[in-house]
């Protein structure tokens, strides 16, 4: 997700099992970008709530980028654990600004690293690409649909691997309004932004 995609908004979180049962929900209030010595900073308030609509955590993450260095914020994964105070998590690509490029839909590769005593030293990261991605649209909407393909690693042995089958929808001006990401097994998680 662009950093600047979430300026200033709200969005909502709601995980689902392959039955479409509510397993919780997480709300990110966003505040304003601000850009200070070559980064962008923005401070996320998330609270985290039960199947049953009941607040369980409340807690804020400063999320940094460096544009010039082509590293990106991605917040939406859950192996991402930003509430860690001491994780650092800095992620690439030459290609993600043009991620939402409407008229170049081209597949899009990011690398992955978490900075933090223990992680670092074992050296975990993970790829992250972005393929097969289609733009189906009319006038009053824009919809993507593509596929994600997340590798986990720890001293360079894959851990984890995520496939998603994901379906986002943008505004007229360029801005999500909504993104589904569903696993093989029929989970899936959506993203709402108002």
């Amino acid at each position: 997700m662009l950093i600047k995609q979430i300026s200033g908004r709200t969005v909502v979180r709601e995980n689902f099992n392959k039955d479409g049962k509510l397993l919780n929900k997480q709300i990110f209030e966003a505040g304003k970008i601000i850009e200070e010595n070559g980064y962008y900073q923005i401070e996320v308030i998330t609270q985290l709530f039960d199947d049953k609509g009941q607040s369980e955590e409340k807690y804020t993450t400063t999320y940094r980028c460096k544009p010039a260095e082509e590293s990106v914020m991605v917040m939406a994964f859950p192996f991402a654990k930003p509430k860690a105070k001491e994780t650092e998590i800095n992620t690439t690509s030459a290609d993600f600004k043009e991620l939402y490029d409407l008229d170049n839909l081209k597949d899009i590769k990011l690398e992955m690293s978490f900075d933090s005593g223990l992680l670092n030293f074992f050296g975990s990261k993970s790829l992250i690409r972005i393929y097969d991605r289609q733009l189906k649209t009319d006038k009053a909407n824009i919809e993507i649909e593509s596929k994600i393909n997340i590798k986990a690693y720890a001293l360079g042995i894959r851990i984890k691997q995520l496939d998603y089958d994901v379906v986002e929808k943008l505004s007229d001006k360029g801005l999500l309004t909504f993104q589904k990401f569903t696993e093989v097994d029929g989970s899936y998680f959506t993203m709402t932004y108002n």
